[in-house]
């Protein structure tokens, strides 16, 4: 190990004694709480999985006019054989991928899977990852509003921070994104993608997404950061390694940037080429239904788009523009088949 790294990892160990130290004293009312011993071997443990993602997407990606090509994160190993789990953004249309490891080797690794509908990534190493034990998942269902966690981030800027279980509930994204369920914790991390989030007993509960301003879902406002829930990859684990993808990630894509506003969809930006640009959806447009079906939230629309059994479905939107209301058919399209195919699917 490199000196740099052996301090590194000294000084990991010292940010996770005191984390461990100040959880008992917040939480030493609660009866299941660990000892301060064993909940600092946990999280050490624990923190030892997490790894940095190092990602360079392809020239002709088409996420690289959101996310950029050069990208990094975090990911966990969770598999005896290296495979490693991050948030799935990371390593669309990937050309190339590194793994960083807490002695700072950087290994090289092919993406294994990307599921669209949950957003989580597989990623596994080329060479071996010498003395790295997998993590074991835990469960959101097991946690509590107000419990004290663990965020492990990996590579240049790995660290650890302790962060609060602030909400368990539903997100929708403005991208055409929707998991039934989601983990909210603040204070914010800024280290946030692919960033791992564990218990006390050093499980792993969840896979930072993003920075959101509403953790607790309702006022005041609270900043923190949205984590996808493990309980969400159990179901499709073998499925993605199997495969490269889920069933559920085969489902139509209209290409349309919505917001929520007073009871009503607005759309906000149309990505270029896409069956939303064909079928004359415009920014400004407000949608007011799907096939002949009503809808004020995201969430009724994107569901009532996925309804329809294949990709390449036509789909009827209700659109008033301006002072029109008009009727406009559009075709989905499975969004995998717009995407450059990252190394390994």
């Amino acid at each position: 190990m490199h000196a740099q790294g052996f301090f590194r990892s000294v000084w990991m160990r010292a940010l996770i004694a005191a984390g461990a130290l100040l959880l008992t004293g917040v939480q030493a009312a609660v009866p299941a709480q660990p000892s301060v011993q064993t909940m600092i071997e946990a999280m050490t443990r624990a923190n030892a999985a997490v790894v940095g993602v190092e990602v360079t997407a392809v020239e002709a990606a088409r996420s690289a006019r959101t996310l950029g090509r050069e990208r990094s994160g975090s990911g966990v190993v969770i598999g005896a054989d290296g495979l490693v789990l991050t948030i799935g953004y990371l390593i669309v249309e990937a050309e190339t991928i590194q793994l960083v490891t807490q002695d700072e080797r950087r290994i090289p690794a092919t993406t294994v899977a990307y599921d669209q509908a949950t957003g989580f990534g597989l990623v596994k190493p080329l060479l071996a990852l010498r003395g790295v034990t997998p993590v074991a998942l835990g469960s959101y269902q097991d946690s509590r509003a107000g419990e004290s966690l663990m965020v492990a981030s990996g590579g240049d800027d790995a660290g650890v921070a302790m962060t609060q279980l602030v909400s368990k509930r539903a997100f929708t994204g403005y991208w055409e994104y929707h998991i039934d369920a989601a983990l909210f914790t603040s204070p914010p991390v800024r280290n946030h993608s692919g960033a791992a989030l564990f218990n006390q007993r050093g499980e792993l509960l969840g896979i930072g997404s993003l920075v959101v301003a509403d953790a607790a879902g309702n006022s005041p406002r609270v900043a923190g950061n949205m984590f996808v829930p493990v309980d969400l990859l159990k179901p499709v684990l073998a499925e993605m390694q199997k495969t490269g993808s889920t069933r559920q990630s085969h489902r139509p894509w209209l290409g349309v940037t919505s917001s929520e506003r007073d009871g009503r969809v607005h759309v906000v930006r149309v990505t270029d080429d896409s069956p939303a640009q064909a079928g004359g959806v415009a920014p400004g447009d407000v949608i007011l239904a799907v096939d002949g079906a009503r809808v004020t939230t995201l969430e009724e629309f994107y569901k009532r788009v996925w309804s329809h059994p294949r990709p390449d479905d036509e789909i009827k939107l209700t659109v008033q523009q301006g002072e029109q209301v008009r009727e406009l058919t559009l075709r989905g399209v499975d969004r995998s088949t717009t995407m450059v195919k990252p190394q390994g699917i």
